[in-house]
């Protein structure tokens, strides 16, 4: 699944991925990461939803035009904010390279694509969900 995230693109594998709501105003906690953009209320059930452009480097919160991916993480769904979602691809579709150069190393980028000329950077979520919510 292909997506947006300040003005980059991005991919994970859809497997995990239960459904795509949009983004609605997320609680905060006090005290927590600034990864973690608060919780959610998805029809009775209360999400935790990652900021995933701060943990990629962009300071900027979610806007309201975005949209939260939820995925199966351990049993239990979990938010990724996106400004947007915007297609599902076979991986073969995307000319793949694992660079040792271009991935750096101990970053959840499992690989980087070129799609239609963009370059789109293949993203390992559990490992994502697993360090901000560790």
């Amino acid at each position: 699944m292909l997506f947006r995230l300040a003005g980059r693109s991005f991919g994970i594998e859809l497997e995990p991925v239960r459904e795509i709501v949009p983004f609605r105003r997320a609680t905060r906690l006090p005290g927590t990461s600034e990864r973690v953009a608060g919780l959610m209320n998805v029809r009775g059930t209360i999400v935790t939803v990652i900021g995933l452009a701060a943990l990629l480097g962009t300071s900027r919160a979610p806007h309201a035009g975005g949209s939260v991916v939820l995925v199966e993480h351990g049993g239990r769904l979990v938010g990724v904010a996106v400004d947007e979602v915007l297609d599902v691809r076979r991986m073969a579709d995307v000319e793949l390279g694992t660079d040792a150069e271009a991935v750096p190393a101990g970053s959840a980028v499992r690989a980087l694509g070129r799609l239609e000329g963009e370059v789109v950077a293949l993203l390992d979520i559990h490992d994502i969900i697993s360090q901000v919510l560790a």
